[in-house]
């Protein structure tokens, strides 16, 4: 018997990142629901943030197209909060080490899909809850992600994960929007011994460009 249907909808887009084409399949709209298993429910996602994984939101495109200009290869990469991947896609094409995760339940699926659309391999990924402790995940070189830092909390358990996943001289680079904790974030990482380096406002270096906030860089420089 095939299975049934999902109760959400979904959508197909085209982008370009770089020199790179990319196909997405994405929800139709942030008014898309199903949790049938009350999978995001136990996860403490809401029917009101529930789709907002499935969107390809302006912070996601600059993350990927930053990441398209710099040398990737030897680096071994996690991306956080990966949504729909296409920033990890974009690694995955580069020939990155790239590990993709992310706290919502479709979000696996998704990813899964869209490496498909694009002839890609699967990539790896990990469903991912920052206050958890995953020994097995091992330490990278490099931390990316996109609007972490959504929730009052999330500076606190991010800054922490980051700490207990980041290599010797790791790098971290996050995409903020500025929902306002981004400053304590900052001060948190100087805490683990991540310094902040420069950021850039306007990522896209365009005054027309949807998206304002600002990339976040830090180095880890542990004696």
């Amino acid at each position: 018997m095939p299975s049934p249907r999902p109760s959400y909808r979904i959508k197909y887009s085209s982008l370009s990142i770089g020199a790179e084409d990319f196909h997405l399949c994405s929800l139709r709209d942030k008014q898309q629901f199903a949790d049938r298993d009350g999978l995001a429910e136990q996860a403490g996602i809401s029917s009101a943030t529930w789709s907002l994984f499935g969107q390809l939101w302006p912070a996601g495109e600059v993350l990927a197209q930053t990441l398209s200009g710099m040398a990737v290869q030897g680096l071994r990469i996690l991306e956080l909060g990966c949504g729909l991947g296409l920033t990890s896609l974009l690694l995955q094409r580069l020939g990155a080490d790239i590990t993709a995760s992310d706290y919502h339940p479709l979000a696996g699926e998704f990813l899964l899909r869209n490496a498909a659309l694009n002839e890609l391999p699967p990539i790896t990924y990990l469903s991912c809850d920052w206050a958890e402790h995953y020994q097995e995940l091992g330490l990278f070189d490099l931390i990316i992600g996109s609007d972490l830092l959504y929730e009052r909390d999330h500076p606190g358990l991010l800054a922490d994960f980051i700490a207990r996943h980041g290599a010797h001289c790791s790098r971290v680079l996050i995409v903020d929007p500025g929902r306002g904790n981004g400053a304590r974030f900052s001060r948190l990482m100087l805490g683990h011994g991540y310094q902040q380096m420069a950021d850039k406002v306007n990522l896209l270096d365009d005054p027309e460009a949807p998206f304002k906030g600002r990339i976040l860089k830090y180095q880890r420089l542990l004696a």
